[in-house]
């Protein structure tokens, strides 16, 4: 028989205040719809216990600034939810089922590749630490990664935007009316990983046929030329034409049709703030795709009240976005004078990353070596204004080529020399799964 595998934390010792929106029953009231329409009685329904992921499956993937010893007090919740995704995604790989679906909070899509606070609700990327640990620990290849969160997942970009092994697609409100502000089109991946990033920005009041058309059209299309092994969805419930942070118009019904056009390997809760409006219902509908029950049944109590754009308006929109997609080419400014980079071409991208949650600006220069063999090594300096000091994180890319990953040590070896300006370092070698952590004052530390 297939199994579709279902695990609940809702996190009651984790909070951004009692009238905050992210808050604990956003899955309690979800628990308790399921209950009462019997699901867990469906013989193909199998329920996991959380566990905890470790720093070091942590910082496989992400860097904390400026020590991760900093952030250990506030990263409980976030490290069970990680740990979450990480046992339903080896379930999934194992066999153990056919898809599953993690409900667990806190969530993660807006957290990127380095991480000095919480932004977005988010501290660490549940899915971008499963994805990582299933290459590392699993020997999965090449993973799709589709976010259909309201909100553009920039963290989750941020994170494979230099790797060619990962396919990241965002549909999202257009971010010129909604946070993060970002996830356009012209935002398609790194150098050595063009147009593996694909942003699908939407109008607001796109509802149900609107969201059907672009998958039909677009995302599948894309899915099937990529051919992953595994499709990791990222499932916030944030369309619903409820839910009081966004303007779109999905409902159950439409979310129940998404997860089955999409058939994703696992589905990982990510937004979605309209709690007792929307996400019983939606959560319903969605796991009932994915146990191949019928959900056309499932119905909100709310009746829709807000205008819902027509096919007729998304349609010619959608395919006006794909032309200005397909017509944008690389363009990519190569750093010439820094002197501590080893041979070859690096290409610099300066990113500036607020974080709204605790308000403060984070201010990053990206390099990234040209290569026609590998992901390319990648080289960040960080830093939290208004201190001047930086903080550097280095990453060997899985599958690195030998010139990649020497390139990382060079820079590596470069980083621990005496420096006034740079306090800490971090270096990923996801080729060889090391891990290393120099401190200023602390030295070295291998995780």
């Amino acid at each position: 028989m297939n199994h579709t595998g279902i695990l609940f934390f809702p996190a009651f010792d984790w909070s951004l205040g009692d009238s905050h929106p992210e808050r604990e029953e956003r899955l309690l009231y979800t628990q308790e719809q399921l209950f009462e329409e019997g699901i867990f009685d469906l013989p193909q329904i199998k329920q996991f216990a959380p566990r905890v992921a470790s720093l070091r499956e942590a910082l496989r993937t992400q860097a904390l600034f400026p020590t991760p010893q900093k952030h250990m007090d506030n990263l409980d919740a976030h490290l069970i939810a990680a740990g979450s995704a990480i046992l339903l995604g080896e379930a999934r790989v194992r066999r153990e089922i056919t898809n599953g679906f993690v409900l667990a909070r806190p969530p993660g899509h807006h957290s990127g590749a380095t991480v000095w606070g919480n932004r977005g609700f988010c501290t660490l990327n549940n899915e971008a630490i499963l994805v990582n640990h299933l290459r590392a620990q699993l020997g999965i290849k090449k993973i799709a990664v589709v976010d259909t969160d309201v909100h553009h997942g920039d963290g989750t970009q941020d994170i494979f935007y230099h790797d060619p092994n990962v396919l990241f697609i965002s549909l999202h409100q257009d971010g010129r009316t909604l946070y993060p502000g970002s996830g356009f089109v012209n935002e398609k991946g790194g150098p050595n990983a063009w147009d593996q990033t694909l942003n699908i920005p939407l109008p607001p009041g796109t509802g149900d046929e609107g969201y059907h058309y672009v998958l039909e059209n677009w995302v599948l299309p894309r899915l099937q030329d990529f051919a992953p092994d595994l499709i990791i969805n990222s499932a916030g419930q944030d369309n619903h034409f409820t839910d009081p942070l966004a303007s779109m118009n999905l409902t159950a019904n439409g979310y129940g049709h998404i997860t089955e056009l999409l058939r994703p390997d696992l589905a990982v809760l990510e937004g979605g703030y309209s709690i007792e409006g929307a996400l019983p219902y939606v959560n319903l509908a969605i796991l009932l795709a994915l146990a191949g029950e019928d959900y056309n049944h499932v119905r909100e109590p709310q009746k829709l009240v807000r205008p819902t754009l027509s096919l007729s308006v998304v349609k010619p929109y959608i395919q006006e976005l794909q032309k200005q997609h397909q017509k944008i080419n690389p363009d990519f400014t190569i750093q010439t004078n820094k002197s501590i980079f080893p041979k070859g071409n690096w290409v610099y991208i300066p990113h500036s990353i607020y974080y709204d949650t605790e308000g403060f600006q984070e201010n990053r220069q990206d390099y990234i070596r040209q290569c026609t063999h590998c992901a390319g090594t990648v080289y960040i300096e960080s830093r939290r204004p208004p201190s001047p000091r930086k903080s550097v994180l280095v990453r060997i890319p899985f599958h690195a080529c030998s010139e990649c990953e020497q390139a990382g040590y060079d820079l590596w070896e470069q980083l621990q020399k005496p420096s006034e300006d740079t306090t800490t370092g971090i270096l990923q070698n996801q080729l060889r799964d090391n891990l290393y952590v120099w401190h200023k004052k602390e030295g070295l530390k291998v995780f």
